[in-house]
């Protein structure tokens, strides 16, 4: 199989033709003189064929690293399978050796204070993505937090489960993910206001810059909650950036925001859905909606 290579790769020698590529032998050379530039090239793709669909895996690295993790995804595993490099198994006293070898890798690897602190914030952690549904780089963010809070010496003292949950609250403001501070407390069955208190303290500490939140992108979330329609979806939004543009938007609850941008979007297009409906997927009271809808009503002539 000869294949041609960029049209602007032009013979060294001649200058005039381009270079084709064998994928058979691996040379490189000029397609109209015949001089060959170079007589190897490295395969890329994997040395090994596999004849099955159902082959065993044949990857020879191990998951990629992440900070999530309490060693990165760098610490050694022993194979718990007792048999050799062949395949054979192994004699009863080699298997006795790596059964006590296999023990010590384990306990070496959370000897420290510090790797035993990671591994119950991280474990945590991993729990509160699921309930959460946070993207992985919504954790890693997280995660990073969680060790610069940890090299400063602000975990001392202070509730590990509190300080991964604001860790986790300031990633998703700075990701922009719609994720309040009451959700996060439901799902880390920790007090909204210890949570707050930690996010401040993180803020201060390790001096970080936070977004404000976009109302736009919690419409989505709310609208799906309610059972809303897309039509009314883009209305919201519509109502929405007229009033950012307008500066009615700054200072407000972005949640109460988008869903009285919703109930004004369902008053306009006939869809049947009450203050209460909307109040209960945004997790506001009815009153903040009226509030914002009034602001909204005499501010964008509605």
């Amino acid at each position: 199989m000869v294949k041609k290579t960029n049209p602007k790769d032009r013979c060294p020698r001649c200058g005039q033709g381009t270079v084709v590529t064998d994928a058979n032998t691996g040379e490189n050379f000029c397609g109209k003189c015949g001089f060959v530039i170079t007589d190897k090239v490295e395969e890329a793709g994997p040395e090994w064929r596999s004849f099955s669909n159902e082959g065993e895996n044949k990857s020879r690295a191990g998951v990629p690293t992440s900070l999530a993790m309490h060693d990165m995804g760098l610490a050694t595993v022993i194979n718990p399978q007792n048999r050799d490099a062949t395949g054979k198994p192994l004699t009863a006293s080699m298997k006795s050796t790596i059964e006590r070898l296999r023990t010590w890798d384990s306990r070496s690897q959370v000897h420290e204070p510090v790797d035993r602190n990671f591994r119950q914030a991280f474990s945590e952690l991993d729990r509160l993505k699921d309930k959460l549904a946070v993207g992985d780089a919504v954790i890693e963010k997280a995660a990073y937090i969680y060790r610069k809070a940890l090299e400063k010496g602000l975990v001392r003292g202070r509730s590990i489960s509190a300080l991964i949950a604001s860790a986790l609250y300031a990633a998703c403001r700075d990701t922009e993910t719609p994720r309040t501070l009451k959700d996060i407390g439901q799902a880390s069955n920790i007090k909204r206001k210890d949570i707050a208190r930690c996010y401040r303290l993180l803020l201060r500490e390790l001096n970080l810059k936070m977004p404000v939140v976009d109302p736009i992108k919690c419409i989505s979330r709310i609208a799906s909650k309610a059972g809303l329609s897309e039509k009314t979806k883009r209305k919201a939004t519509k109502i929405l950036q007229t009033a950012e543009e307008n500066k009615i938007s700054a200072g407000k609850d972005p949640m109460g925001l988008a869903a009285a941008a919703l109930y004004v979007a369902c008053v306009t297009n006939g869809e049947n859905k009450t203050q209460r409906d909307v109040a209960e997927a945004a997790g506001v009271t009815e009153v903040t909606i009226r509030n914002r809808y009034k602001g909204l009503k005499v501010a964008l002539n509605l």
